[in-house]
C-alpha cells in the first residue's frame, strides 16, 4: 500500500515543481507595483490564474503525457487555493462553495484569455485583464507580459518545459512592457 503512495508522489513531483514556479512567477513584486494587480487575495488569484492560463496553454499543444500532466497541474492548482482559503480561516463548510465559486471564475478567466490570445490580439487580451485583473493602465503591461511568455513557452517541448527553471520572463519594476 505505502508502494503506492511513493509512485503517486513520484509521478506527481514534476507537477508540483512546475506549479511551484508558476506560484512564484505568479508574486513578481512588479505584477502589483507596475501591472497594476491589487495585492489581495482576489489580485494574488488573478496573478495565478494568468500564469497557470500560459502553461496549460501550452500544454494543450503538446502530446500526451501533456494532457495527463495538465489535468494533475490543473489539480495541483485547485489543492494550492483550496489551501489558501483553509489557512485564510474560511470554514470547513464554507470552502466547497468558495471552491466552486472560484472554479467558475477560474474556468471564465481562461476562456476569455484565450479568446484573445488564439485571435493574438494584445489589445483584446488587455481589455480582458483589465476585467478581471488589472482595473488601470497596468492591463497593457500585463497584456505584453502574457505575450512574451506565450513566445517563450511556445519555444518547450514536454521536456523543456518540465526543466526550465525560468517559465516567465522576467519583466522587473520599473520596466513595464520593455525589454529586460
Amino acid at each position: 500500500m505505502f508502494g503506492l503512495f511513493g509512485k503517486r508522489d513520484d509521478r506527481l513531483a514534476p507537477v508540483n515543481a512546475v506549479f511551484a514556479r508558476v506560484a512564484e512567477a505568479s508574486r513578481q513584486p512588479w505584477l502589483y507595483l507596475d501591472g497594476g494587480i491589487p495585492d489581495s487575495f482576489e489580485g494574488r488569484f488573478e496573478s495565478l490564474a494568468l500564469h497557470v492560463f500560459l502553461v496549460l496553454r501550452r500544454l494543450r499543444q503538446l502530446p500526451e503525457p501533456a494532457g495527463a500532466f495538465a489535468q494533475d497541474f490543473t489539480d495541483a492548482t485547485f489543492a494550492y487555493l483550496e489551501l489558501g482559503f483553509r489557512n485564510g480561516g474560511i470554514s470547513d463548510i464554507a470552502v466547497p462553495k468558495r471552491m466552486k465559486k472560484i472554479a467558475q471564475s477560474f474556468y471564465g478567466r481562461l476562456q476569455a484569455y484565450e479568446e484573445a490570445m488564439e485571435a493574438g490580439d494584445e489589445a483584446a487580451l488587455a481589455a480582458a485583464l483589465r476585467r478581471n485583473a488589472s482595473p488601470g493602465e497596468g492591463a497593457e503591461r500585463l497584456a505584453a507580459y502574457a505575450m512574451r511568455a506565450r513566445a517563450g513557452l511556445d519555444a518547450l517541448d514536454f521536456e523543456a518545459l518540465l526543466a526550465e527553471p525560468r517559465l516567465f520572463p522576467d519583466m522587473g519594476s520599473g520596466q513595464g512592457g520593455s525589454d529586460d
